[in-house]
């Protein structure tokens, strides 16, 4: 943190980093939630998916990506994708001065929070083979059962635009009806893609299960740390910055869908 008066307005950016458009939803929440904010956000879609690679090449992206936001004089740092949130979550706080926060975190807690003792969670392969979710669930609560499914297909779906087709209904019949039998209370929606499918994802799990969203959660998360901090802007309209890696036009395309509004201006960067 700098040295600005505790009392004065903080009219630095809060910085949004994901490896693709995923974390726009996250984006889309902490926007809703906070529109006297200025955001920045980072999709590294040059080097995606994440979900399979090695937990030293997550580590290392991520590092890049935050120096990069950090060198932008933020004032807080929002992980938006699950792989690295599982990955590099710890490295990014202890190497940071800024706050740090990821999308695991908050989702555990607010599964556990209304969960009657069994959680399912949905994510990416990568994710789910890092067991974060059932770590971070077992942390505050170690006798909630939790049951993990990988759903790749959700992602393209998402980004496609098919999130409320029959064929993303069949899909999600086939990655949750083992969840469903299974007799969870409670759904997480481990990626930041799945969000974009949840009335598909509520069709098949019914009305008796509570679904937590990730993208919701890290946005109250947020607000809640910006308080501790003293680091709320002042008020108006917050400033909305995209930066990219690769692949600008794609990006544009459906990052439009996914913040339901026609795309600003999205400056093509690199991270090294």
């Amino acid at each position: 943190m700098t040295g600005r008066p505790k009392s004065e307005p903080d009219s630095r950016s809060i910085a949004i980093f994901d490896s693709g458009v995923g974390g726009l939803t996250v984006f889309r929440e902490i926007a809703r939630a906070l529109p006297q904010e200025s955001l920045i956000y980072l999709g590294d879609s040059a080097r995606l998916p994440y979900g399979t690679k090695s937990a030293q090449t997550i580590e290392r992206y991520a590092l890049q990506a935050a120096g990069h936001l950090v060198a932008q004089n933020i004032k807080m740092l929002v992980v938006a994708c699950n792989t690295a949130t599982a990955f590099a979550l710890p490295l990014l706080q202890a190497r940071l001065e800024v706050p740090v926060i990821g999308v695991i975190g908050p989702g555990a807690s607010a599964a556990v929070a209304v969960s009657r003792g069994t959680i399912g969670v949905i994510a990416t392969e990568g994710t789910v083979r890092a067991g974060a979710y059932r770590k971070a669930i077992h942390d505050i609560d170690s006798s909630i059962e939790v049951i993990e499914q990988a759903c790749p297909l959700f992602v393209a779906l998402a980004e496609e635009g098919w999130a409320n087709t029959h064929v993303a209904r069949e899909v999600a019949e086939i990655y949750l009806t083992p969840l469903v039998d299974a007799g969870i209370d409670t759904l997480v929606l481990g990626c930041t893609h799945y969000p974009l499918l949840r009335s598909t994802i509520r069709h098949v799990a019914g009305d008796g299960i509570t679904i937590v969203d990730s993208a919701e959660t890290t946005a109250r998360a947020v607000a809640a740390e910006l308080t501790v901090q003293k680091a709320i802007a002042s008020n108006g309209a917050g400033a909305r910055r995209f930066q990219i890696t690769d692949a600008s036009e794609r990006f544009s395309r459906i990052a439009a869908e996914f913040l339901e509004s026609p795309m600003q201006e999205v400056e093509l960067v690199s991270l090294g």
